[in-house]
């Protein structure tokens, strides 16, 4: 079996063996190497086929015998094969992917004034990417001819693409640039996966701006890769397979709805026919303030509970992959919607008020379910992307099929 892997200095997690695992067959390892071992790593390592990332894109050129037209136009390889007789090819696959991503996400690039935000290696390749589709790219970089500091020069772009990390995991929750002046969008593309949905992208949809993130970009650009490891060319369904794949695996399915409607509940139950992580965010409040959220509104008020349930649910938004059970009123807060959004599809569990109990409740006790229900029901509707309606029984691979669904068309684009 020929062995494959992804070589870069401080590499941490990757989703790359989880993508190559079901892309061929073939061994795929994570290779960390320091900077002096590098040229020796590629000439003599045990290897047939390797991915490159930062900071290794530009320095494995030299050690090439050949290089492919897109590592020739963008100056940086990010995949090298050895062939039989010994010989070195490098490419870069990050071009065919981000114009797979252009293409899933039906945004018209030809002709049109798009902004490249960034200037770094991720940039070059999507610049190459946004000519061989037509466009028309316009570098915004922190100190170039065009910068973040004379934006109004371009305000009549029509397509945005964010290659700065500004946004990413763990820092989300910020965007590189304000949308609201660029009237003509009619795009926004972020190369970002994680989170599903960084700033820029929340800040799209809000404006109702078609927009997608980098994930289909990653699974593609890895498909061609293995096109460079086998010789064998693997059919566009095996991207959008594995894409599918990634999205149920790295998404949350987070829960909203009356108290003790049975998100908490439905919560273990998804657990435990699935290898998702549960959070219940009342667990997580009680967790950080030392005591539980019937105490905290009793003792400090409803104020400084939404407070602190804000700052939980921040935290817990940027999890991927796990469930997540919120309080009642996680609604309450404009603020909640993105940090719950952001890597996660919101899920409204809807029951008859007739079903749900109050004891132990507080705030259900005090308003009544029925008044309750009339002020969150507009919040809960605005939050959702999906509504589910319960009755006294309810079927847990009904709810995981709808979300599914629904899950992959929030990610193919807005």
């Amino acid at each position: 079996m020929a062995r494959c892997g992804l070589l870069g200095e401080k590499l941490g997690h990757s989703y790359s063996p989880f993508i190559h695992n079901m892309l061929g067959d073939y061994s795929y390892e994570i290779f960390e190497r320091s900077p002096e071992s590098v040229e020796d790593f590629i000439k003599n390592g045990d290897w047939n086929g390797l991915n490159v990332t930062i900071p290794y894109k530009k320095t494995v050129f030299p050690f090439m015998d050949k290089i492919g037209d897109f590592a020739q136009k963008t100056g940086s390889i990010n995949v090298i094969v050895r062939k039989p007789d010994g010989t070195l090819y490098g490419d870069n696959t990050d071009v065919y992917g981000f114009i797979k991503l252009v293409e899933l996400s039906k945004i018209d690039v030809s002709g049109k004034k798009t902004l490249v935000l960034g200037n770094g290696g991720a940039a070059t390749a999507v610049i190459v990417g946004l000519k061989e589709l037509g466009a028309v790219p316009v570098i915004i970089s922190r100190s170039g001819e065009f910068n973040y500091n004379n934006l109004e020069l371009n305000y009549d772009a029509e397509v945005i693409v964010n290659t700065t990390p500004v946004g990413m995991y763990p820092n989300t929750g910020k965007a590189p640039l304000d949308l609201a002046p660029f009237k003509n969008l009619k795009g926004v593309i972020d190369i970002i996966y994680n989170p599903a949905r960084p700033e820029l992208l929340l800040q799209a949809e809000r404006l109702g701006i078609p927009c997608i993130s980098g994930l289909y970009m990653l699974v593609a650009q890895a498909k061609k890769a293995a096109e460079i490891f086998t010789g064998k060319e693997i059919d566009d369904n095996k991207t959008d397979e594995i894409f599918h794949a990634m999205i149920r695996r790295l998404q949350n399915i987070v829960l909203i709805g009356m108290p003790g409607c049975g998100k908490s509940t439905i919560a273990r139950e998804i657990t435990e026919c699935t290898d998702r992580a549960l959070f219940d965010a009342d667990d997580e409040i009680e967790k950080t303030a030392g005591m539980s959220p019937a105490q905290i509104i009793k003792e400090k008020g409803e104020d400084e509970f939404r407070r602190i349930e804000s700052s939980v649910l921040l935290e817990l938004g940027k999890k991927s992959g796990a469930v997540i059970a919120t309080g009642g009123g996680a609604v309450v807060r404009a603020e909640n919607y993105d940090y719950l959004h952001q890597n996660g599809i919101i899920v409204w569990l809807r029951r008859d008020l007739s079903l749900l109990p109050s004891n132990g409740r507080p705030l259900s006790q005090q308003k009544g379910l029925e008044r309750l229900f009339d002020e969150r029901a507009p919040l809960y509707e605005k939050f959702a992307d999906i509504t589910i309606r319960l009755g006294e029984k309810h079927s847990i691979s009904d709810i995981l099929d709808t979300v599914y669904k629904e899950l992959v068309n929030e990610n193919t684009c807005n």
